[in-house]
């Protein structure tokens, strides 16, 4: 973040030091307010609506194993030993196999999270250059100042070249 900081001040020093009649257009990106874009929602509802099915199934077969414990639990009483031994190994072992398959599954949503986040900032940094490039912009920052005044902020362009 602090070499972030340092790159932006040169880069703002630099433009500074240009030539006294070149003037320079700065522009802004707020990060989190795109984050809060319609587009970047649906980005999450989709990432949700992908792993709803799955995530359900998994839920099912949780509900399934706890109905067949509490009847192992009725039943165990009036069992014999051996064959309240292999019913219990049989039930922790399923218990075992769905913590698995949850593990996997929220390892792989994870993964799709990142990937699809990883887009996201591909297609904001190609707006941001979009445009940067049609509007003449010499510098834009992201999230690097305290302050930016309304003239310099351009996020809603952003947003909009989203689209």
């Amino acid at each position: 973040m602090k070499t972030l900081k340092h790159i932006a001040l040169a880069a703002t020093l630099a433009l500074a030091s240009m030539h006294a009649s070149a003037e320079i257009k700065i522009g802004y990106v707020h990060l989190q307010t795109v984050m809060q874009s319609p587009q970047f929602l649906a980005t999450g509802q989709k990432l949700q609506a992908e792993f709803k099915p799955r995530n359900a199934e998994l839920q099912q077969a949780y509900k399934q194993l706890e109905d067949r414990e509490t009847a192992f639990s009725k039943d165990s009483l009036t069992m014999a030993e051996s064959v309240a031994r292999t019913k219990r190994r049989d039930l922790n072992n399923q218990r075992v196999d769905l913590e698995r398959r949850q593990r996997a599954l929220q390892e792989e949503f994870e993964q799709r999270k990142k990937d699809e986040l990883a887009n996201l900032q591909d297609r904001i940094n190609k707006a941001v250059t979009a445009v940067a490039q049609s509007e003449g912009y010499d510098i834009v920052f992201y999230n690097t100042s305290a302050y930016v005044g309304k003239r310099v902020d351009i996020t809603d362009k952003i947003i909009k070249q989203l689209k």
